[in-house]
């Protein structure tokens, strides 16, 4: 199934990419098992459905190695994006990207972004690295992710950086405060990860489920019970909503992210083909100012700013 995906520019003079990322962090077992024959079908009808963007991480488990076990022969329809999630001492960062390569099975990475600020290691000097492997070809962009504005901006005055990649949906929106409103005025292109509230806006979960211990949600700082009684009722008031326009309550939040004009994509992450089909097919759902409006009168003092 393909689905028309819209694209958009990742930052200024960036690449186009297609509005929805897989975001291949349960592809490595973080939200659970997934059985390896599982992923790599699930990666191929994400391309089959027009997602052609794929963002991973060297932490993300076993995600890089079944990735490019997932994208033999089909390097050249994607745009691949990682990260250096560990030390950011120039030993490490030259061990992670060929780390990266090798398991990826790929000889360059489109956009290599740095996971988390570390400031125990001088930006200036990770920068210099990173903007070493550009020169080597091994990776073409350079971004950020969990950066502030403050961060990007130290981190920019060494290199470019293409994109940043926020924790951002209609249950968490600390981001519109920041890194939003900096990267939409520096033409720093967006991608947001966990549009969904970390599975919480699809409806699937009461405000008391337990998820399994081997789901890192289980324990996850964020999900505390007021948070999950707030996404409770965004599911129940937005739900008619949904149903009306043919959708379901995933892609209506997908959707909600793709609308805020900083945001450039939304990373989805799938454990099935058949949620990957899912996540393509909020793409092509373009909400109009109108309808925005209407879900924030809904939404009022549910979200939270974490």
């Amino acid at each position: 199934m393909t689905v028309s995906l819209p694209l958009r520019t990742l930052g200024k003079d960036g690449p186009e990419v297609p509005v929805i990322c897989f975001g291949a962090w349960p592809l490595g077992g973080g939200m659970g098992p997934v059985e390896e024959a599982q992923g790599i079908k699930t990666v191929h009808a994400a391309i089959d459905a027009g997602i052609t963007f794929i963002d991973t991480a060297e932490m993300y488990r076993t995600s890089e190695s079944t990735l490019g076990k997932a994208l033999k022969g089909k390097r050249d329809q994607v745009f691949l994006a990682s990260k250096l999630s560990s030390d950011h001492s120039r030993t490490h960062i030259r061990e992670a990207i060929e780390n990266s390569l090798r398991q990826l099975g790929t000889d360059h990475i489109d956009l290599y972004q740095i996971h988390s600020p570390k400031p125990q290691w001088p930006i200036a000097e990770t920068m210099a690295e990173l903007v070493k492997l550009q020169e080597e070809g091994k990776v073409t962009h350079l971004g950020v992710s969990n950066f502030k504005a403050a961060d990007t901006a130290e981190a920019a005055k060494h290199g470019r950086i293409q994109s940043s990649q926020p924790h951002y949906s209609m249950l968490f929106r600390r981001a519109e405060q920041d890194p939003l409103p900096y990267c939409l005025e520096n033409g720093i292109g967006v991608m947001v990860y966990s549009p969904i509230g970390r599975g919480l806006l699809t409806g699937k979960y009461t405000a008391s489920h337990k998820f399994d211990a081997n789901d890192t949600r289980s324990s996850h700082p964020s999900l505390t019970p007021e948070v999950r009684a707030g996404a409770a009722e965004i599911c129940k008031r937005l739900e008619p909503f949904a149903k009306d326009n043919g959708y379901t309550l995933a892609q209506l939040a997908i959707a909600w992210t793709l609308a805020n004009p900083a945001v450039t994509v939304a990373i989805c992450g799938a454990k099935t083909p058949e949620q990957a089909i899912e996540n393509a097919r909020a793409g092509a759902w373009q909400l109009t100012e109108s309808e925005m409006a209407d879900i924030e009168q809904q939404i009022t003092g549910l979200s939270k700013g974490v």
